[in-house]
């Protein structure tokens, strides 16, 4: 039975929400930020409270949005019996270590930083868990490495601690893009991208060609993140985290998440020999070789770290088994392992945080000295080593029940055998966390006096412990939720009986066998130690070291070759990539065939196409000329123009020739910081290479356009000649185009040109206040070199053109949207009346005129844009949708009024405000460099030439 439940996205939200808190809380001390933090975690389980009943039941909680429909991507979650085990062990083992943070952490650390980090990572951990949509679960997929990241390294002083928070975001990263293919390939099997209709499909995902790849994407997505082998060595580093962290992250809820995966994915992937060959092989080696390492590290957490991969392990293979009974066992033992693992971490931050030290070797006797955190301690430890009355016995006796019946490979010894082995291990490892550290005298050497921690620390560990004993002595009171995960794990109904006599049987005897056998292991701990340091075992870590190492030098190599500062080669590169491309895209094609004759070409175009090829011709021979490569420039655009006239493009021509002219006058007001001309660049075959790529160019785009042509195709020119005036009220289609339909592509355009703008205003800042501002004013410019610096007549010229070029560009804005014009053209021709009263008058004399801060006319110009865009939401039509309506005013005639002229004057400010900003820049620099500031427009006198005649003077 399925329920909508809006409580679903509120659940998933506020641990988000509450991470706004610790920073805001923390000046009111410790007590409050940890109080604080505890709300949203607490406010959450009482949600999920309302609703375990009816999960219990059987109900299956759903909630969805709508967020990016077109990709398939819904705000979807939903909640069923898996989801909400591993929601309450993430809520619930997060209020444990927000208590246990508290007293943990020392008065320096930044505590509000840390609970911070650690409800960031706590909703992306429910995200993942009761997401519905596979997207949506990527993302918080990849939310969890990064908050990960930064819980790992919050002790930014410690070398290990960011070397450990890298190496974790580096490798279940890369495993996290492994699995969003897998995902997407998962969601087109599907036809759906809902976790619900994915699960649903399983046997048609079975059976498609495109399970294999997708099996093994999704793998590596889950054995990063769970540490298997050969992924399995970024955890153990991970344990220069705060032991809060390692606590929260490494034994109860990141780790846990590759395994979650694959419990949930177990519908729609298990079952077949690739499932059970790549999961449940991974699954064996790993518990068994983390295991044999656990016994030999001598750091408390370094050996946890490493029962903890090899439990991991331990459920990977149950899942990897893909029976029904292998699955109850895997539920089982992901409660159970959340109980004793998190206490036994807490455990070993206590003993460091007493004793100074986390050194097995350095440490003993504890019982007498510790005896609350020995007793937690040893109850954990032993539910760990599978011994019998603790929870942790219960589960390894299932997992050894079904190794003892799984046959791999034709070979019914293997799995059993190798699952004893590990068993051996873990109890070995087990006894020896508990003699070595709790057993034997109290010592006379601890690098400081241990003893029991404040209540406020041991009160966390010692509540899952009870746990720990609870199960394991009545086991059924864990039965109905195990039934419950494991029904959602399996999609039907399961039946688990848990007991603590089950007979004699085969997982009896491999029990007996393990805990004998470990014992005897510790026992020749020393000689088998002292082994296994001289044979100098292979640390995966070292790989990996030299894998990112040589990764480094390549793309050194690659970029000291490639990215050498020489633009020319950039572009060489850029081009003939973009020939490449475009040879093999038209050559796994067809072309058809030709459905246009050519058009006669009349004599004029003739000659104007001739100029245009003579002029580019000039620029690419006589570019280190630079006014005369300038001017030729200028005879290209002006043949551009012409041509967008001759096809009846007035909208283009009008803005081509307004482009032109302000980017000739800028360049030509640039060149006057430039020497004339300029060096030879490029040898000649260099230039000889650079010619043929330019050529090869020219001759593929000249044949593509003549492929256009010279063929029929659709466009969607036809919608917008039709729809222009209907829907955008206007007769002009381009600017109708530019305004209404594609509005937030103009719009997203003038943002760009306020940003170069401002770009280019705050590289001349940096510039002129500079070593290169002292070389500017030192450069021995004669701003006086010139008697008649501004003409009169050029003077008196952009005195008369000034009016008149306001009022056009008046007159092109209002006409814009049924002729001709528009804010963009307009904005153009009024920074062309501008620009010119800088070229008459020097950048000086006009700039201590301005009366407008550029800055602004660009910020207004955007937020107008975007008010009127945001204006159609208060009609329910979407952003930047145009109204419009015709008005009658006696004796005026009807004129129209369109919200298309707001959003139009939005781009004019902020057209005018760049390009006027960018002149002034200039100017800027003109007068850093020593140009003297005109008192009137012209001041002239023939009998001193070189000299300013001020106000007064005769």
């Amino acid at each position: 039975m399925t329920t909508e439940s809006s409580l679903l996205p509120i659940i998933a939200l506020l641990p988000f929400l509450g991470a706004l808190v610790p920073g805001i809380m923390i000046r009111a001390g410790r007590n409050a930020t940890a109080s604080f933090t505890a709300v949203p975690t607490v406010l959450a389980l009482v949600m999920l409270g309302t609703l375990t009943p009816g999960v219990m039941e059987g109900t299956v909680y759903t909630w969805s949005m709508p967020w990016l429909p077109q990709l398939g991507l819904e705000a979807a979650f939903f909640l069923d019996g898996l989801g909400l085990m591993f929601a309450c062990m993430i809520l619930g083992v997060g209020l444990l270590i927000t208590l246990y943070a508290r007293y943990y952490l020392s008065g320096e650390d930044p505590v509000g930083q840390f609970y911070t980090y650690l409800l960031l990572f706590q909703g992306a951990m429910l995200g993942i868990v009761i997401s519905d949509n596979i997207l949506l679960l990527l993302v918080f997929w990849e939310l969890t490495s990064l908050s990960s990241f930064l819980l790992i390294g919050y002790w930014k002083h410690l070398p290990e601690g960011r070397q450990g928070a890298r190496m974790a975001l580096t490798v279940t990263g890369a495993g996290g893009l492994a699995m969003i293919g897998g995902m997407l390939i998962l969601g087109n099997i599907a036809g759906s991208y809902n976790l619900t209709d994915i699960l649903a499909a399983g046997d048609a995902i079975k059976a498609s060609e495109w399970y294999t790849p997708a099996l093994i994407l999704i793998l590596l997505g889950a054995f990063t993140k769970s540490a298997q082998f050969p992924f399995h060595f970024w955890l153990p580093h991970a344990m220069a985290a705060p032991t809060p962290v390692s606590a929260y992250l490494h034994s109860a809820t990141m780790v846990k998440a590759g395994v979650f995966l694959m419990a949930r994915m177990w519908p729609a992937l298990a079952g077949t020999d690739m499932w059970f060959y790549l999961v449940a092989t991974t699954g064996l080696i790993t518990m068994v070789m983390a295991a044999i390492i656990a016994l030999f590290k001598d750091d408390l957490k370094g050996l946890l770290a490493f029962s903890t991969v090899s439990h991991l392990g331990l459920l990977t293979m149950l899942l990897g088994f893909g029976t029904e009974a292998a699955a109850i066992a895997a539920v089982f033992h992901i409660l159970n392992h959340l109980t004793f693992k998190a206490a036994l971490f807490m455990t070993a931050g206590i003993i460091d945080h007493e004793a100074h030290t986390r050194d097995i070797k350095r440490l003993g006797g504890l019982a007498k000295l510790m005896p609350i955190t020995a007793v937690i301690g040893v109850v954990a430890a032993l539910s760990m080593a599978g011994i019998p009355l603790f929870n942790g016995f219960l589960s390894k006796e299932l997992m050894l029940e079904e190794a003892s019946h799984t046959v791999w490979w034709e070979n019914p010894w293997i799995v059993p055998a190798l699952a004893t082995l590990g068993a051996v291990f873990s109890v070995a490892y087990s006894f020896r966390f508990i003699f070595h550290v709790f057993g034997g005298p109290v010592r006379d050497d601890y690098p400081h006096k241990p003893h029991d921690p404040p209540a406020g620390m041991w009160l966390s560990p010692a509540f899952l412990c009870i746990f720990v004993v609870l199960i394991g002595v009545a086991p059924f009171l864990a039965e109905p939720v195990v039934n419950m995960a494991a029904t959602a794990v399996t999609g039907h109904q399961t039946h688990a009986h848990l007991k603590l006599w089950h007979g004699l049987t085969p997982a009896l005897y491999m029990s007996i066998i393990a805990v004998v056998a470990g014992a005897v292991i510790l026992l020749l701990h020393r000689p088998l130690d002292a082994a296994w340091i001289k044979a100098g075992p292979f640390y995966a870590k070292t790989a990996f070291d030299a894998v990112i190492a040589g990764a480094v030098r390549l793309s050194r190599g690659i970029s000291d070759t490639l990215h050498d500062g020489a633009l020319s080669r950039y572009l060489a590169i850029f081009v003939a990539a973009t020939l490449a491309a475009g040879f093999i895209a038209f050559s796994g094609g067809e072309l058809g065939p030709q459905t246009r004759e050519l058009t006669p070409v009349p004599p004029v175009v003739w000659v104007g196409w001739v100029l245009m090829l003579t002029a580019t011709a000039l620029v690419t021979f006589q570019h280190h000329q630079r006014y005369r490569s300038l001017v030729v420039i200028g005879v290209i655009g002006l043949m551009v123009s012409a041509g967008f006239v001759y096809i009846s493009a007035p909208d283009l021509a009008l803005t081509q020739i307004s482009v032109e002219t302000v980017t000739i006058m800028l360049l030509l007001l640039a060149l006057h910081f430039l020497p004339k001309t300029t060096p030879v660049e490029s040898s000649a075959g260099r230039r000889a290479l650079d010619g043929g790529i330019a050529i090869a160019a020219g001759l593929g785009v000249a044949a593509l356009c003549f492929a256009f042509m010279t063929r029929d195709f659709d466009s969607i020119s036809g919608y917008h000649l039709a729809n222009s005036y209907k829907e955008g009220g206007g007769t002009n289609v381009v600017n109708v185009i530019l305004v209404d339909f594609r509005g937030y592509d103009t719009y997203g355009e003038i943002i760009v040109l306020g940003i170069a703008g401002l770009a280019i205003f705050a590289l001349m800042e940096a510039l002129l206040s500079g070593p290169a501002g002292a070389r500017l004013r030192n450069s021995g410019y004669n701003w006086d070199r010139s008697a008649d610096r501004h003409p009169l007549m050029m003077v008196v010229a952009t005195r008369v053109m000034m009016p008149i070029a306001i009022m056009v560009g008046i007159y092109i804005f209002l006409r814009g949207h049924n002729q001709p014009g528009g804010g963009f053209v307009a904005g153009l021709v009024v920074s062309i009346a501008l620009l010119m009263q800088y070229m008459a008058s020097g950048f000086a004399w006009t700039t201590r005129r301005q009366r407008i801060e550029y800055h602004a006319m660009i910020g207004w110009g955007v937020v107008i844009a975007g008010l009127t865009g945001a204006g159609a939401w208060l009609s329910g039509t979407p952003f930047l949708t145009s109204a419009y309506g015709y008005v009658h005013i006696p004796p005026i005639e009807e004129f129209e009024l369109a919200t298309a002229a707001l959003f139009d004057l939005g781009v004019f400010l902020t057209v005018l405000g760049a390009v006027m900003l960018m002149l002034f820049s200039l100017s800027r620099m003109a007068r850093h460099a020593g140009e003297t500031v005109n008192p009137e427009p012209m001041d002239y006198d023939p009998s001193r030439p070189a000299k300013l005649i001020g106000k007064g003077e005769a």
